[in-house]
Protein backbone atom coordinates (compact mmCIF):
# COMPACT_ATOMS: atom_id res chain seq x y z
CA UNK A 1 0.00 0.00 0.00
CA UNK A 2 1.28 3.01 -0.90
CA UNK A 3 1.94 5.80 1.70
CA UNK A 4 -1.38 8.16 0.25
CA UNK A 5 -3.50 5.01 0.69
CA UNK A 6 -2.35 4.14 4.07
CA UNK A 7 -2.59 8.11 5.03
CA UNK A 8 -6.76 7.75 3.54
CA UNK A 9 -7.39 4.47 5.84
CA UNK A 10 -5.74 5.84 8.89
CA UNK A 11 -8.12 9.05 7.70
CA UNK A 12 -10.61 6.99 7.77
CA UNK A 13 -10.94 5.39 11.61
CA UNK A 14 -10.05 9.35 12.84
CA UNK A 15 -13.20 10.90 11.42
CA UNK A 16 -15.06 7.81 13.49
CA UNK A 17 -13.04 9.32 16.39
CA UNK A 18 -14.05 12.57 16.06
CA UNK A 19 -17.66 11.54 14.95
CA UNK A 20 -17.87 9.85 18.04
CA UNK A 21 -16.89 13.47 20.06
CA UNK A 22 -19.08 16.02 18.22
CA UNK A 23 -21.86 17.27 20.50
CA UNK A 24 -25.65 16.59 19.92
CA UNK A 25 -27.40 19.07 17.61
CA UNK A 26 -30.53 19.84 19.99
CA UNK A 27 -31.92 22.52 22.48
CA UNK A 28 -32.46 26.24 22.03
CA UNK A 29 -28.53 26.53 20.77
CA UNK A 30 -29.07 24.09 17.79
CA UNK A 31 -28.06 26.46 15.30
CA UNK A 32 -24.54 27.28 16.70
CA UNK A 33 -24.35 23.63 16.80
CA UNK A 34 -25.30 22.58 13.56
CA UNK A 35 -22.74 25.49 12.38
CA UNK A 36 -19.78 24.13 14.70
CA UNK A 37 -20.66 20.36 13.44
CA UNK A 38 -20.63 21.51 9.85
CA UNK A 39 -17.45 22.87 9.91
CA UNK A 40 -15.85 20.35 10.76
CA UNK A 41 -17.61 17.83 8.53
CA UNK A 42 -16.35 20.18 5.99
CA UNK A 43 -13.63 17.58 5.31
CA UNK A 44 -9.74 17.57 5.47
CA UNK A 45 -6.72 15.35 5.90
CA UNK A 46 -6.83 15.07 9.50
CA UNK A 47 -3.07 15.21 9.91
CA UNK A 48 -2.67 16.41 13.56
CA UNK A 49 -4.73 13.86 14.88
CA UNK A 50 -3.04 11.42 12.98
CA UNK A 51 0.60 12.82 13.80
CA UNK A 52 -1.03 12.72 17.65
CA UNK A 53 -1.68 9.81 17.03
CA UNK A 54 0.69 8.03 15.53
CA UNK A 55 3.55 9.01 18.20
CA UNK A 56 1.42 7.80 20.27
CA UNK A 57 1.64 4.39 19.65
CA UNK A 58 5.52 5.08 18.57
CA UNK A 59 5.98 5.51 22.49
CA UNK A 60 4.04 1.97 22.98
CA UNK A 61 0.46 4.00 23.63
CA UNK A 62 -2.68 1.43 23.47
CA UNK A 63 -4.91 3.43 25.39
CA UNK A 64 -8.34 4.95 24.21
CA UNK A 65 -6.99 7.86 25.97
CA UNK A 66 -5.78 9.43 23.40
CA UNK A 67 -8.90 9.62 21.39
CA UNK A 68 -10.76 12.80 23.34
CA UNK A 69 -6.99 14.71 22.32
CA UNK A 70 -7.23 13.68 18.46
CA UNK A 71 -10.66 15.20 18.23
CA UNK A 72 -9.78 18.19 20.48
CA UNK A 73 -6.75 19.25 18.47
CA UNK A 74 -9.12 18.73 15.29
CA UNK A 75 -11.87 20.98 16.35
CA UNK A 76 -8.94 24.14 17.13
CA UNK A 77 -7.65 23.42 14.23
CA UNK A 78 -11.10 23.55 12.56
CA UNK A 79 -11.87 26.81 14.86
CA UNK A 80 -9.16 28.55 13.64
CA UNK A 81 -10.03 28.29 9.74
CA UNK A 82 -13.09 29.40 10.47
CA UNK A 83 -12.40 32.60 12.14
CA UNK A 84 -9.18 32.80 9.43
CA UNK A 85 -12.32 32.87 6.62
CA UNK A 86 -14.17 35.49 8.65
CA UNK A 87 -14.56 39.11 6.90
CA UNK A 88 -12.48 40.30 9.32
CA UNK A 89 -9.95 38.30 8.29
CA UNK A 90 -9.52 36.49 4.83
CA UNK A 91 -13.23 37.00 3.40
CA UNK A 92 -13.23 33.38 2.29
CA UNK A 93 -16.64 31.72 0.98
CA UNK A 94 -15.80 28.71 -0.29
CA UNK A 95 -13.55 26.19 1.19
CA UNK A 96 -12.36 22.67 0.46
CA UNK A 97 -15.65 23.31 -2.44
CA UNK A 98 -18.03 24.23 0.04
CA UNK A 99 -19.63 27.16 1.99
CA UNK A 100 -17.44 28.63 4.49
CA UNK A 101 -18.82 28.96 7.79
CA UNK A 102 -20.14 32.39 8.21
CA UNK A 103 -21.25 32.45 4.27
CA UNK A 104 -23.24 29.01 4.96
CA UNK A 105 -25.02 30.66 8.59
CA UNK A 106 -23.67 34.27 8.92
CA UNK A 107 -21.22 36.23 10.21
CA UNK A 108 -22.67 36.33 13.97
CA UNK A 109 -23.06 32.79 13.76
CA UNK A 110 -19.67 31.64 12.40
CA UNK A 111 -17.79 33.68 14.93
CA UNK A 112 -20.28 31.73 17.60
CA UNK A 113 -19.64 28.51 15.74
CA UNK A 114 -15.90 29.02 16.23
CA UNK A 115 -15.95 30.12 19.63
CA UNK A 116 -18.11 27.13 20.33
CA UNK A 117 -15.23 25.06 19.01
CA UNK A 118 -12.54 26.27 20.89
CA UNK A 119 -14.55 25.93 23.84
CA UNK A 120 -15.52 22.25 22.81
CA UNK A 121 -12.05 21.06 22.30
CA UNK A 122 -11.50 21.55 25.94
CA UNK A 123 -14.46 20.03 26.93
CA UNK A 124 -13.89 17.37 25.08
CA UNK A 125 -10.18 16.72 26.22
CA UNK A 126 -11.24 16.61 29.59
CA UNK A 127 -13.19 13.38 29.01
CA UNK A 128 -9.45 11.36 29.41
CA UNK A 129 -9.76 11.75 32.76
CA UNK A 130 -12.90 9.57 32.68
CA UNK A 131 -10.78 7.11 30.65
CA UNK A 132 -7.90 7.11 33.35
CA UNK A 133 -9.02 9.11 36.32
CA UNK A 134 -5.40 8.33 37.91
CA UNK A 135 -3.09 9.48 34.66
CA UNK A 136 -1.63 12.56 35.88
CA UNK A 137 0.11 12.91 32.40
CA UNK A 138 -3.45 14.06 30.74
CA UNK A 139 -2.62 17.15 33.02
CA UNK A 140 0.58 17.77 31.16
CA UNK A 141 -1.29 16.97 28.00
CA UNK A 142 -4.13 19.92 28.57
CA UNK A 143 -1.30 22.52 29.62
CA UNK A 144 0.63 22.06 26.21
CA UNK A 145 -2.84 21.92 24.24
CA UNK A 146 -4.05 25.14 25.91
CA UNK A 147 -0.68 27.16 25.40
CA UNK A 148 0.12 26.02 21.76
CA UNK A 149 -3.48 27.37 20.77
CA UNK A 150 -3.19 30.46 22.61
CA UNK A 151 -0.96 33.61 22.35
CA UNK A 152 2.20 31.73 22.92
CA UNK A 153 1.24 29.63 19.85
CA UNK A 154 -1.36 29.63 16.97
CA UNK A 155 -3.23 32.53 18.04
CA UNK A 156 -0.07 35.06 18.64
CA UNK A 157 0.75 33.56 15.23
CA UNK A 158 -1.87 35.09 13.94
CA UNK A 159 -1.55 38.39 15.32
CA UNK A 160 2.22 38.69 14.42
CA UNK A 161 1.12 37.49 10.71
CA UNK A 162 -2.12 40.24 11.05
CA UNK A 163 0.21 42.87 12.22
CA UNK A 164 2.64 42.49 9.38
CA UNK A 165 0.84 42.81 6.53
CA UNK A 166 1.64 45.98 4.56
CA UNK A 167 5.30 46.25 6.27
CA UNK A 168 8.41 45.11 4.80
CA UNK A 169 9.10 41.50 6.84
CA UNK A 170 12.58 39.93 7.59
CA UNK A 171 13.01 35.88 7.38
CA UNK A 172 13.47 36.01 11.30
CA UNK A 173 10.17 37.62 11.66
CA UNK A 174 8.96 35.57 8.86
CA UNK A 175 10.23 32.14 10.27
CA UNK A 176 8.40 33.24 13.98
CA UNK A 177 4.90 33.51 12.14
CA UNK A 178 5.60 30.37 10.45
CA UNK A 179 6.56 28.94 13.74
CA UNK A 180 3.53 29.87 15.78
CA UNK A 181 1.02 30.05 13.06
CA UNK A 182 1.85 26.90 11.30
CA UNK A 183 4.09 25.33 13.54
CA UNK A 184 2.56 25.42 16.99
CA UNK A 185 -0.49 22.96 16.55
CA UNK A 186 1.74 20.02 15.14
CA UNK A 187 4.13 20.38 17.85
CA UNK A 188 1.11 20.28 20.44
CA UNK A 189 -0.16 17.25 18.10
CA UNK A 190 3.15 14.94 18.64
CA UNK A 191 3.89 16.16 21.82
CA UNK A 192 0.79 15.43 23.66
CA UNK A 193 0.89 11.75 21.86
CA UNK A 194 4.75 11.18 23.14
CA UNK A 195 3.03 13.06 26.73
CA UNK A 196 0.41 10.25 27.34
CA UNK A 197 2.51 7.44 25.91
CA UNK A 198 5.02 8.33 28.95
CA UNK A 199 8.04 9.71 26.56
CA UNK A 200 11.01 10.63 28.47
CA UNK A 201 12.19 14.15 29.07
CA UNK A 202 14.35 14.17 26.47
CA UNK A 203 12.52 12.16 24.01
CA UNK A 204 9.41 14.76 24.85
CA UNK A 205 11.72 17.68 23.92
CA UNK A 206 13.18 16.01 20.29
CA UNK A 207 9.56 15.38 19.21
CA UNK A 208 9.16 18.89 19.82
CA UNK A 209 12.01 20.34 17.84
CA UNK A 210 10.93 17.67 15.11
CA UNK A 211 7.60 18.42 14.65
CA UNK A 212 8.93 22.49 14.62
CA UNK A 213 10.86 22.53 11.97
CA UNK A 214 7.77 20.04 10.69
CA UNK A 215 5.27 22.60 10.84
CA UNK A 216 8.57 25.15 9.06
CA UNK A 217 9.04 23.10 6.14
CA UNK A 218 5.12 22.42 5.79
CA UNK A 219 4.70 26.04 5.19
CA UNK A 220 7.23 26.59 3.25
CA UNK A 221 6.37 23.85 0.61
CA UNK A 222 2.50 25.37 0.76
CA UNK A 223 4.87 28.72 -0.33
CA UNK A 224 6.24 26.81 -3.11
CA UNK A 225 3.03 25.09 -4.44
CA UNK A 226 1.23 28.65 -4.74
CA UNK A 227 3.52 29.68 -7.26
CA UNK A 228 4.85 26.22 -9.08
CA UNK A 229 1.97 24.02 -8.79
CA UNK A 230 -1.77 24.62 -10.85
CA UNK A 231 -5.50 24.92 -9.81
CA UNK A 232 -6.22 21.55 -11.02
CA UNK A 233 -3.44 19.86 -8.72
CA UNK A 234 -3.81 21.79 -5.41
CA UNK A 235 -7.37 22.17 -5.51
CA UNK A 236 -7.50 25.65 -4.28
CA UNK A 237 -6.62 28.60 -6.68
CA UNK A 238 -2.84 30.00 -7.14
CA UNK A 239 -0.80 32.69 -6.94
CA UNK A 240 -2.90 34.58 -4.08
CA UNK A 241 0.09 35.26 -2.00
CA UNK A 242 1.68 37.44 -4.82
CA UNK A 243 -1.70 38.86 -5.80
CA UNK A 244 -2.34 40.19 -2.22
CA UNK A 245 1.25 41.29 -2.00
CA UNK A 246 2.00 38.32 0.89
CA UNK A 247 5.33 38.42 2.69
CA UNK A 248 6.10 34.32 1.71
CA UNK A 249 9.83 32.53 1.90
CA UNK A 250 9.20 32.45 -1.72
CA UNK A 251 8.95 36.15 -2.53
CA UNK A 252 11.82 36.99 -0.09
CA UNK A 253 14.04 34.24 -1.29
CA UNK A 254 13.05 32.68 -4.45
CA UNK A 255 11.92 29.35 -5.23
CA UNK A 256 15.41 27.54 -5.52
CA UNK A 257 16.12 28.58 -2.09
CA UNK A 258 13.27 27.82 -0.74
CA UNK A 259 13.16 24.67 -1.74
CA UNK A 260 16.46 24.08 -0.25
CA UNK A 261 15.46 25.22 2.72
CA UNK A 262 12.63 22.72 2.97
CA UNK A 263 15.25 20.19 2.37
CA UNK A 264 17.00 20.81 4.88
CA UNK A 265 14.12 21.13 7.28
CA UNK A 266 12.68 17.68 6.22
CA UNK A 267 16.50 15.96 6.64
CA UNK A 268 17.10 16.94 10.12
CA UNK A 269 13.19 16.50 11.30
CA UNK A 270 13.46 12.76 10.24
CA UNK A 271 16.99 12.81 11.52
CA UNK A 272 15.75 13.60 15.30
CA UNK A 273 13.22 11.16 14.74
CA UNK A 274 15.48 8.65 13.29
CA UNK A 275 17.52 9.06 16.14
CA UNK A 276 14.89 8.10 18.71
CA UNK A 277 15.17 4.37 20.49
CA UNK A 278 11.96 3.99 19.45
CA UNK A 279 10.32 3.88 15.21
CA UNK A 280 7.13 4.49 13.69
CA UNK A 281 8.03 3.79 10.07
CA UNK A 282 5.00 5.01 8.81
CA UNK A 283 5.43 8.18 11.13
CA UNK A 284 8.25 9.35 9.36
CA UNK A 285 7.09 8.72 5.94
CA UNK A 286 3.84 10.90 6.76
CA UNK A 287 6.39 13.80 7.80
CA UNK A 288 8.06 13.64 4.53
CA UNK A 289 4.93 13.27 2.48
CA UNK A 290 3.95 16.63 4.18
CA UNK A 291 7.41 18.42 3.80
CA UNK A 292 7.82 17.13 0.23
CA UNK A 293 3.85 16.88 -0.72
CA UNK A 294 2.79 18.05 -4.24
CA UNK A 295 -0.78 19.07 -3.23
Amino acid sequence: MDIRSEIAARAERIEAVIAGYLPKEEGYQKTVVEAMNYSVKAGGKRLRPMLMWETYRMFGGRSKVIEPFMAAIEMIHTYSLVHDDLPAMDNDEYRRGKKTTHAQYGEAMGILAGDGLLNYAFETAVKAFEIEPGNANIGKALQVLAKKAGVHGMLGGQCVDLEAEGKEVTKELLTVIYHLKTGALLESSMLIGAILAGATGNEQRQIEQAAGELGLAFQIQDDILDVTSTIEVLGKPTGSDEKNHKATWVALGGVGQAKQEVERLSKHSVALMDALVVKNEFLTRLMLELMQRDR
